[in-house]
């Protein structure tokens, strides 16, 4: 056991070391970068998920995991010192690329099955198999078929199989942002995030849902993974809304929802930023620019929606005893790094500089605040260097996931280019929904949320974005904006049943059914089902179009969230749900149709409702104490 987390450690410092000297001096030649890179992540992955840990069979585990070791070390290093024959020449598979291969494709399926499950290494399996036997296939899905040799020229003899463009950006960019999070948190970000959160919003209606929102939010920003999200925050933020009598389902559905959008949330959002700028040759600033007012969108209508809920629930407030005070909060060695570590990325971005160099400027920057701080603070120096190797080790194995998921990825992306069912399916799809965008959407919509069930969400997005995306964009959508929406889709399914699997891990958290918790972070997350479709409908959301429209699109979207979350929350609005719900459906009516006149009517219609629920407010307060003071005379008088 010690030694086995000897190697882990050892294994994360060298992934971490590298992935910083890389973003400091810039990537080795390609094929050599992916190549050690993969090598790295998955004898780490190895490490970290032992096959039969615990089990009597161990033994047998060790001797399984040390063979695929040395043919990982073999396949790869076969790729970094042949890199040039195999760009220039591009050579015929023989029977040991074959072998190599195969045990390259057997390590990152068997890993993948170990640290998420067998649904992921399953599609891979049948897209392999897809290529394999086409010709076997009747009708407009069956294709030539593709033999062994050919395919293994495919996903290991060139850059378009497994050394290719997904795997490049983990090997680059998303590593050095996965750095930088992990160092900004154990260097003190997130302490400073929770106990921001808690301040911003502990002692408004529903204070600990709100903070499990804005910690998850901050804690998203970076990490970009909803199951991370959740097992992070909520280990925090679940405990304390069941401390304070919060219903069990309601606590899980508030950390999973919440934690969820940290992946549609720049500037990471859940590594897809980058992928979406490889594939769609956008920079990776107009991306994040993009995806800014529809997650500014997600997290109003989670946060009205809990405000709504735990007014009409009664739910507690933080107590004051549990709160930080605002001194402690913003204290210079606490903001100072986090405000430097920010400010050293966007430098970087604003700049002109690679991504990968611009996190690099942030983890400089962290390190050369915290540092000063630390000692100033009296901090042993081997406590300061253990924060920091801390952050590389976390770092080194964060990537494990992501690499290994991203090499199966580019393998089915691999498949699909070569046997065509992108093109085949998006044909069907639009052929089904005819020239009707948004039935054509509704159908993208649900098969990117069955699709990415079960898989972590930048492997979804990867698989609808090759397969589904295309079908938009054949009827005229922007391809960012169809790239989005599909991702957008793709996060969701994470939460939605039967596979939801941050609602899962909340779930086990809560100690509570999952199918309750799902229940509730459907409902607390129902406006965002619909926002992907306001893209559709104002693409001025996504920065398309003058600064008048992007005003009137941001408008028409926060008039419809709020009225979309006032109607799912089931809050009495003028007395009477009739009319409540007959007006709440009129506001969203008018914000989905284009125009001033619409937008500014739903404006004033919901301005209307809200004057008059805080009217009716009012009149109960008043006749709760009416009652009160009647009580108390008739107490008087006896």
């Amino acid at each position: 056991m010690i030694m086995r987390e000897t190697v882990t450690k050892g294994l994360a410092l060298l992934l971490g070391g590298l992935i910083l000297y890389t973003s400091a001096t810039g990537p080795f030649e390609s094929l050599i970068q992916r190549s050690i890179f993969l090598a790295l992540v998955i004898l780490l992955g190895l490490a970290v998920y032992p096959l039969g840990a615990g089990k009597r069979w161990r033994p047998l585990g060790i001797a399984i995991d040390a063979v695929l070791a040395v043919g990982v070390v073999f396949a790869c290093g076969y790729v970094a010192l042949n890199y040039e024959q195999i760009l220039v020449e591009l050579p015929w598979a023989t029977p040991r690329d074959m072998l190599l291969t195969g045990v390259l494709l057997v390590a990152i399926l068997e890993l993948s099955r170990r640290a998420i499950g067998v649904i992921f290494p399953l599609l891979v399996l049948v897209g392999l198999a897809y290529a394999w036997f086409g010709a076997a296939i009747p009708g407009p899905l069956g294709h030539r078929g593709f033999d062994l040799y050919y395919m293994t020229e495919t996903i290991y003899l060139g850059d378009l199989g497994v050394w290719g463009m997904l795997v490049g950006v983990a090997a680059t960019t998303i590593a050095a942002f996965v750095l930088f999070g992990c160092l900004l948190l154990h260097t003190g970000g997130g302490n400073t995030f929770m106990d921001l959160a808690l301040r911003i919003s502990g002692r408004s209606p529903g204070g600990a849902a709100k903070v499990a929102t804005v910690a998850s939010g901050l804690f998203g920003m970076v990490s970009g993974s909803a199951v991370a999200n959740v097992a992070t925050t909520g280990n925090f933020t679940i405990p304390m809304m069941k401390r304070l009598n919060y219903p069990r389902p309601f606590a899980a559905g508030v950390e999973a929802v919440a934690s969820t959008g940290g992946q549609i949330a720049p500037p990471i959002l859940g590594a897809a930023a980058f992928i979406m700028a490889e594939i769609l040759g956008e920079s990776y600033l107009r991306i994040a620019l993009a995806a800014l007012l529809p997650a500014i969108l997600f997290y109003l209508g989670v946060f009205v929606t809990i405000h709504l809920v735990a007014k009409r629930r009664q739910l507690q407030v933080v107590p004051d005893d549990e709160l930080p005070s605002w001194s402690d909060v913003i204290r210079p060695e606490r903001i100072i790094p986090i405000l430097a570590a920010l400010g050293g990325l966007f430098y970087g971005v604003l700049s002109g500089r690679s991504i990968q160099m611009s996190a690099f400027y942030g983890i400089l920057m962290t390190v050369l605040t915290f540092v000063p701080f630390a000692l100033m603070a009296k901090m042993p120096l081997r406590e300061i260097l253990g924060k920091l190797v801390a952050g590389l080790v976390d770092a080194g194995k964060g990537m494990v996931i992501i690499g290994v998921l991203l090499a199966g990825a580019q393998i089915l992306v691999a498949m699909i280019g070569m046997t065509g069912i992108g093109v085949t399916l998006a044909s069907l799809i639009v052929t089904v929904g005819g020239e009707s965008l948004f039935l054509v959407a509704f159908i993208v919509g649900g098969v990117c949320l069955i699709l990415g069930m079960g898989i972590p969400t930048t492997a979804a997005y990867v698989l609808v974005a090759s397969v589904l995306a295309p079908a938009l964009t054949t009827i005229g959508v922007e391809p960012l904006i169809a790239h989005l929406f599909v991702f957008y889709f793709a996060t969701l399914s994470v939460i939605t049943p039967p596979v939801c699997i941050a609602v899962f891990v909340a779930s086990g958290i809560a100690d509570t059914n999952w199918l309750p918790a799902a229940v509730e972070s459907v409902r607390l997350a129902a406006a965002i089902y619909v926002i992907p479709f306001l893209l559709l409908i104002y693409p001025a959301l996504a920065g398309f179009g003058s600064a008048l429209e992007i005003v009137l699109a941001s408008c028409q979207g926060v008039v419809f969230v709020m009225a979309f979350a006032a109607l799912m929350s089931r809050v009495a609005m003028t007395g009477k749900r009739v009319i409540d719900v007959v007006g709440l459906i009129a506001v969203i009516g008018l914000a989905l149709t284009p125009g001033w006149l619409t937008t500014l009517a739903a404006l004033a219609l919901i301005i209307g409702l809200f004057i008059r629920r805080r009217s009716l407010l009012r009149d109960e307060l008043e006749s709760v104490a009416g009652d009160h003071h009647s009580l108390q005379a008739k107490g008087t008088q006896l």
